[in-house]
């Protein structure tokens, strides 16, 4: 026992120590926004708040509960700045905690310890996000340490292991919300091996107990519920959609294909009766003819499908509540979010095959998971040198980041800001966007856009966990339900571009006019059908003052589901007109002629009411489609 425990220690501290200068990745970036709020108000690290997506959000509504905002705050504190090498080292105790407890559990629940715990820690998902400083690794050591204390309690009976039990259980419900699926899961082993011991029973509630307790202080504390502010973010967002929820649930079983290599997962969940998963397979084949996505989608379904025939073993029951539960709560089909379940199918897998073939597949699984650690070391490594390109450039002027993730850690380390929705820019700004790292429009208040440099992020390695025209759901499945995928194009394509000072073209400015973008300063949205565009509370476009006094002319919409019915127009920063209608429709609101001096004039609309549409988180208010000086 103790050469075991020393191989997989060793295993896994030398993984993690092959990565100790991984770049801040992913949603490491407002896990860090936390641990920064936690440094001025420690008991609520989750009321940061921070742009994303071009808007300011409230850190309640993450999906996490506030446990890893508060390790990387004892980090921040103690170490002053948030320095690579010295969090992924603290970092890597959580690893060693998940890969020990799994060698606990495997000890219980098969012949074959040691193998089953290999087979957990080369799996994609703990090599290449055990790399990271988000709550995955956290949630799942804790979450392994509950399971292993409860069921060394369970089976000797032990109100010492019981006890021992509580602690980590209650830390995995402050790391994530779906540490409940931790109480069904531990009944079903009550019931199976101890229905008689009624405080283990009150014990497994601890998860629950522990999240509710937690809700009505913040409710107390400070006035609200992270949860309700969580359900308002998902109905925003659109995230409990039902496309959306389908794509998880495609994505989540492709990775279930991938917690053990697939050959190995075929061998072991064979089945007389997978000729019924056909069907499954050609619709799969009918959505992406990629064998990525359908072959492992049917390996996926195999093993659900063996582990609903074995319902009465507890591996089985493991994987079949947790799997249900991802189903319902999650909405992205990450492939981190199934690695709870990745130990119970090792397990399982070490039962039916002998050790040569799980040596082997631990082997070829450790291949595949490796390479795709470096290519994603590859890619938020990009991030953090072209980001130090531009460090000069952010000492001496204004840069603008539009892009997520690691990408804006590095560019606001050395001065740059994150840039909001519609936001305006000015001659002199510098912005770096990101095609990958969801950009939000903007305007360039009058100027135009000039290059500064570029660069393509890429990895000689053919493997793309999350890129530019890949259909890889390892991540997110917006773009795919493929476990990962297999291409040699960009992963990203990043450029800085500068504002450079222009005089309006058009007196008179339609929507769809080539250089409308030049002209408009803040307020309209990209152009819609080719024709409009919606507007929020106010517009402000840059016109050509006419050679003789003329009228001011707005063509709008105001959509059934506006509430505005006030609109005002005013021209370098004079009213000229307004207007109040009594119904939806379309409308022209015009002005007296005008003439005003100077190469350029600012015409500014200002909507009286605002409002979002399900889904959309845009401020909106009418429908433009031409504004300007318009002779008659």
């Amino acid at each position: 026992m103790r050469k075991q425990i020393l191989l997989v220690a060793a295993f896994v501290l030398l993984l993690r120590l092959a990565f100790l200068h991984q770049a801040i990745q992913g949603d490491d970036v407002y896990y860090l926004a936390g641990a920064e709020h936690a440094q001025v108000d420690p008991l609520h690290p989750n009321h940061a708040r921070y742009p994303f997506l071009g808007q300011i959000v409230d850190m309640r509504g993450h999906p996490h509960p506030p446990l890893n905002a508060w390790v990387l705050g004892a980090l921040l504190a103690l170490l002053g700045r948030v320095e690579e090498a010295p969090f992924h080292a603290a970092y890597a105790l959580f690893s060693l905690i998940a890969a020990l407890s799994a060698l606990a559990i495997a000890r219980r629940l098969t012949p074959r310890p040691l193998e089953a715990t290999l087979l957990f820690v080369v799996t994609p998902a703990f090599v290449v996000n055990g790399g990271s400083l988000e709550a995955d690794l956290p949630f799942l050591a804790f979450w392994l340490a509950s399971l292993a204390c409860f069921v060394e309690a369970a089976e000797a009976r032990s109100t010492k292991w019981l006890l021992a039990s509580l602690a980590p259980m209650a830390l995995a419900a402050l790391a994530a919300y779906q540490s409940v699926v931790l109480t069904p899961i531990l009944w079903l082993y009550l019931w199976a091996r101890r229905r008689d011991w009624k405080p283990a029973w009150l014990a497994a509630l601890t998860p629950p107990i522990v999240l509710a307790v937690w809700q009505l202080w913040e409710r107390s504390s400070t006035g609200g519920m992270p949860a309700a502010v969580l359900a308002g973010y998902l109905q925003t967002y659109g995230l409990e959609a039902l496309t959306q929820k389908l794509k998880n649930a495609g994505a989540l079983t492709a990775h279930l294909g991938w917690v053990v290599f697939p050959l190995l997962a075929a061998a072991a969940f064979r089945s007389k009766s997978a000729w019924a998963l056909l069907p499954l397979f050609a619709a799969a084949a009918f959505y992406d003819p990629n064998p990525l996505f359908w072959a492992s989608a049917g390996i996926g379904a195999l093993v659900l499908l063996w582990c609903a025939r074995n319902w009465r073993d507890f591996a089985a029951q493991w994987v079949l509540v947790f799997f249900a539960a991802a189903l319902v709560v999650f909405f992205a089909g990450s492939a981190r979010y199934l690695l709870p379940l990745v130990l119970p199918v090792a397990i399982v897998v070490s039962r039916q095959l002998t050790s040569r073939w799980l040596y082997a597949s631990t082997a070829c699984g450790f291949v595949l998971s490796l390479a795709l650690a470096i290519v994603n070391y590859q890619h938020w490594d990009a991030y953090r040198r072209f980001a130090q390109t531009l460090a000069p450039q952010a000492a001496n002027g204004r840069v603008w980041i539009n892009g997520e993730w690691g990408l804006r850690f590095y560019l606001e380390r050395v001065g740059a800001l994150p840039l909001l929705r519609g936001q305006a820019l000015e001659p002199g700004d510098i912005v770096v966007t990101s095609a990958l790292g969801y950009p939000v429009p903007f305007t360039t208040g009058g100027g135009m856009i000039a290059p500064v440099s570029e660069d393509v992020v890429t990895s000689p390695i053919p493997l793309r966990l999350i890129a530019l025209d890949t259909r890889s759901a390892y991540s997110t499945a917006a773009a795919g339900l493929r476990p990962f995928d297999i291409s040699t194009g960009p992963i990203d394509r990043l450029r800085a571009e500068t504002v450079i000072a222009r005089k309006p073209e058009l007196s008179y400015l339609p929507m769809n006019a080539p250089s409308a973008d030049q002209q408009i300063v803040t307020g309209l949205y990209s152009l819609e059908s080719n024709a409009w565009r919606w507007m929020a509370a106010k517009a402000i476009v840059l016109l050509k003052p006419p050679a003789t006094p003329t009228p001011i002319e707005v063509t709008l919409v105001i959509p059934a589901a506006s509430p505005t019915r006030t609109i005002t127009l005013l021209l370098d920063g004079r009213q000229i007109a307004q207007a109040t209608y009594s119904a939806p429709g379309t409308y022209t609101l015009t002005s007296p002629p005008l003439q005003p001096a100077g190469s350029s004039a600012a015409l500014t609309i200002l909507a009286g009411k605002t409002f979002s549409a399900p889904g959309d988180s845009r401020i909106l208010s009418v429908i433009v489609t031409g504004a300007g000086f318009k002779l008659k």
